[in-house]
């Protein structure tokens, strides 16, 4: 049975000193991540592009982490299985993009790895509620996905982590309920209360003198 209540902190490669990959990759390890949090993005579905398969290959030997796989594709689809072989423990891809949600999330588990559905801040909440039933893991953005660094969108997010919670409760679902975007010690508590329990974070994290204790204090600040 999963313990949605414990907190799962996942820092954001995207905000790791890439020079240094591998040591930064065991910095969050030996800091206490429970999860390492990577953002592929095309430059099509969103304005910016990060990095692709090898990116997350190159990786995949430096840790024992779970490698969170967040696919800002316009076809996700088309690239899964390459995420797969790259070692990606996690995929997530977006309602919103230009793919069979279903099909794309059965082809995710069929492959061994969690599935999961993003949503975006200025996305209706019900497109994701035909899909709960087949992800592990439910992604609120809480920035428009594209870019680090942006602030938390509280009013317009915290109600899809809300309802996420109250219909994983009433149905009886299990699937983790994360936030990505403005994560620091201080909205991970607005997060947590609504009902997430697992925190992407960037800056706040690998831009920590000591990412051990950042990642502490975002741990214990209490729902």
């Amino acid at each position: 049975m999963i313990d949605f209540n414990r907190r799962i902190i996942a820092p954001s490669i995207l905000a790791a000193d890439w020079s240094r990959l591998a040591e930064e990759v065991r910095r969050a390890e030996t800091s206490g991540a429970d999860w390492l949090h990577l953002d592929v993005m095309d430059g099509h579905f969103v304005d910016n592009i990060s990095f692709g398969p090898s990116f997350v290959a190159q990786i995949r030997p430096h840790t024992r982490l779970p490698l969170d796989v967040h696919l800002m594709l316009a076809r996700p689809d088309h690239y899964v299985p390459r995420f797969v072989e790259a070692g990606a423990d996690h995929i997530t891809v977006h309602v919103e993009a230009a793919a069979d949600p279903a099909a794309t999330l059965q082809t995710i588990r069929g492959a061994g790895c969690h599935a999961g559905l993003a949503l975006s801040p200025d996305t209706a909440f019900d497109k994701v509620i035909p899909y709960l039933g087949l992800i592990d893991i439910l992604l609120v953005m809480t920035v428009r996905p594209g870019f680090g660094g942006q602030a938390f969108m509280a009013r317009e997010t915290m109600p899809h982590v809300a309802r996420a919670h109250q219909i994983r409760r009433d149905l009886g679902l299990a699937f983790h309920i994360e936030v990505d975007g403005g994560i620091d010690a201080t909205t991970v508590h607005v997060a947590a209360s609504h009902g997430a329990n697992v925190m992407v974070a960037g800056t706040s994290l690998f831009g920590a003198a000591d990412m051990g204790e950042a990642i502490a204090s975002q741990r214990r600040s209490q729902i």
